[in-house]
């Protein structure tokens, strides 16, 4: 007998006597003296093994001397799966069996992603894709898309659904997710095309439209706003005025916020679910205040299908410097220290709040079996399919444009040709694929981390990119535990379309 290797250890904030048991695999959850908690460590096999990539956040102390817990709460941790009789190697295997059925399910279904142009109409210094509007070797990119492509595309989008994913369209009814990214997807130029791939989708059956967008143009797009066409827009605000104007730029460097601002409202009004992004870096996360200010100022926070979260900038570009980002953990610890001083910043959401949300889970009654756990990180391991202007296909909208990284296209006869090398590289990073992963015990909570942060952390596609979740983790448990059991109501709200 031994401790599982998947066994997380929580601090309580109310008790310095107690700990909170969770189980990295099973969902179960105990509180327990830390007396049992240290019989319980003793019987590890040995220390948590070191990520590839990063440091993780350490366990927290269980000091002093302990004497063993009776027999019969042995056997109660034995049944909840905090100590076992397996092997280090055959639990490890079993988490991995658990990490491939949970992706398989959430692979059954298919999401589609529109670029209806790689072009942009704002010169944001950070922006990963900022060389295709600068450097003339990119120009022939930032075409926009012709009503004969998307013709093509939902060729291949009935090929996807039948020759990849099995689904019979005259027995299948499905809600598809349809979303626009760029570039800018919501120039005024793209209104025709954008609202053609609308109609004809709309003719296949329901579905959901959202949008990533800068919305400087967004009054182009008013009447196809809201609950019927496109019900999400995701809307980069990089601070007050003066901050955001400084950073969110037209190409002959003046200011785009004041048209943000009235678009964001426009948008409201017609009864969009508008999700504003704050990305953040060591310069400008003192202006999260004033930003909140302004978000109370424009009457947005009275709209019940508005929400505010703040992102780090990551040092992807040459010209972002490290000493300047801070990954999602240290933005989350220095947003709680400043609410403390300014309240009003509690109204924007930290990065990684949705773990809080998704811990709620472990505290509720269910039938689900797999309690919220993620076998792998996102929707480009799963099924997303992002369609560009020429009618290539890609799995990440970070890697879009790239063609020696597409997973497919679809050629002028309407086929869909796919690079299954590529298609299988995305599709089969989990945290089983992880040599790392598969012994961490947060697992199939983390995902693994962002797959391109990873690579270009350590070169290497199937590694780790931890981003301090460990701590996060522990902390968001503990207050969703607190909550849980003082009766809070988990509160509903919007969520990031996307996380870039």
């Amino acid at each position: 007998m031994r401790a599982s290797s998947y066994v997380i250890y929580v601090d309580l904030p109310d008790s310095g006597q107690d700990m909170l048991l969770v189980h990295g695999y099973t969902g179960t959850y105990d509180r327990v003296s830390r007396r049992v908690a240290s019989f319980i460590r003793s019987l590890e096999a040995g220390r948590p093994p070191k990520p590839l990539y990063g440091v993780w956040s350490p366990e927290p102390a269980v000091e002093g001397g302990f004497q063993p817990p009776s027999e019969e709460t042995v056997q109660i941790l034995r049944r909840r799966g905090y100590l076992t009789d397996l092997t280090v190697e055959q639990e490890e295997t079993f988490l991995k069996k658990i990490a491939l059925k949970i992706h398989e399910r959430y692979s059954s279904l298919p999401s589609y992603m529109f670029m209806p142009t790689y072009n942009c109409n704002l010169r944001c210094a950070y922006c990963f894709q900022d060389h295709m509007r600068t450097d003339p070797k990119f120009q022939h990119l930032l075409r926009t898309m012709s009503f004969e492509v998307v013709d093509r595309i939902f060729q291949g989008i009935g090929q996807i659904e039948a020759e990849i994913h099995g689904m019979k369209q005259t027995e299948v009814q499905i809600m598809r997710s349809i979303g626009f990214f760029g570039g800018e997807p919501l120039l005024a130029a793209s209104r025709p095309v954008v609202e053609y791939i609308i109609d004809k989708t709309l003719r296949l059956g329901e579905a959901g439209f959202w949008a990533v967008s800068n919305a400087t143009e967004l009054e182009a797009y008013e009447d196809l706003l809201g609950p019927e066409k496109i019900a999400k827009v995701q809307v980069t605000i990089d601070g007050p005025p003066a901050e955001h104007d400084k950073r969110r730029i037209y190409p002959d460097g003046s200011g785009s916020f004041e048209k943000i601002a009235r678009n964001v409202t426009m948008a409201l009004d017609r009864g969009a679910s508008i999700s504003l992004r704050m990305n953040v870096d060591r310069n400008n996360i003192d202006q999260l205040p004033e930003l909140a200010e302004v978000v109370l100022k424009n009457g947005w926070n009275r709209y019940p299908h508005f929400g505010a979260y703040a992102a780090p900038i990551r040092a992807t570009r040459e010209n972002i410097g490290k000493s300047t980002t801070m990954n999602a953990y240290e933005l989350k610890q220095a947003m709680t220290e400043m609410s403390k001083l300014y309240p009003l910043v509690s109204r924007v959401g930290k990065p990684l709040d949705d773990i809080k949300d998704r811990a709620r889970s472990i505290f509720h009654e269910s039938d689900n079996i797999f309690p919220d756990l993620r076998g792998s990180f996102c929707s480009s391991h799963t099924g997303l399919y992002i369609f560009d202007a020429f009618g290539d296909i890609y799995a990440c909208w970070e890697r879009t444009g790239e063609p020696d990284v597409r997973i497919g296209n679809i050629s002028e006869d309407g086929k869909l040709n796919l690079n299954s090398p590529i298609l299988n590289l995305w599709r089969s990073r989990t945290v089983a694929s992880n040599p790392v992963c598969g012994k961490c015990r947060y697992a199939l909570h983390c995902g693994g981390g962002c797959a391109i942060l990873a690579e270009g952390a350590t070169g290497k596609f199937n590694m780790n990119y931890c981003d301090g979740f460990a701590s996060n983790f522990r902390s968001s448990v503990a207050q969703a535990y607190i909550d849980h059991i003082s009766g809070v109501e988990l509160e509903v709200k919007e969520r990031p379309l996307c996380e870039q």
